[in-house]
């Protein structure tokens, strides 16, 4: 499959999202932390993630909320990190092309660092409130 476009709209919003996370789910590493976390929530999970990208890619304003926190007790390090990002880049340079497929994949590598950074910060000071 040959990346056809840029991520110009909702659609492709769900395109990415519903074929990133359909590979989350049959994957070793993360598909047993994401199936026992999500369990049969999938759709509510999927809605959110669209808003999520549909605020951050098309300046669409759907998603309040707080991104960090739900991660926060999950039993994940740097390897799981680095197989969401290998994982969603592989799915935007398979499906996109463009300037927004170019920023999907640095703000996942942010958010990973980010994510990476205060998961650290909060297992060594297990008394800070998240």
């Amino acid at each position: 499959m040959q990346a056809q476009q840029d991520i110009l709209s909702l659609a492709d919003i769900k395109l990415l999202v519903d074929t990133f996370y359909s590979r989350i789910q049959k994957d070793e590493l993360l598909g047993p932390i994401f199936n026992g976390r999500i369990k049969d929530n999938w759709p509510e999970h999927l809605d959110k993630m669209y808003r999520f990208w549909q605020t951050v890619l098309l300046e669409e304003y759907t998603y309040n909320g707080r991104p960090f926190p739900p991660h926060a007790q999950l039993p994940i390090d740097a390897k799981h990190f680095d197989q969401w990002l290998t994982l969603f880049t592989q799915t935007i340079d398979e499906l996109f092309t463009g300037d927004k497929a170019t920023e999907a994949k640095w703000r996942a590598n942010k958010m990973a660092t980010m994510f990476q950074s205060k998961l650290a910060y909060f297992r060594e000071n297990p008394f800070n409130i998240i």
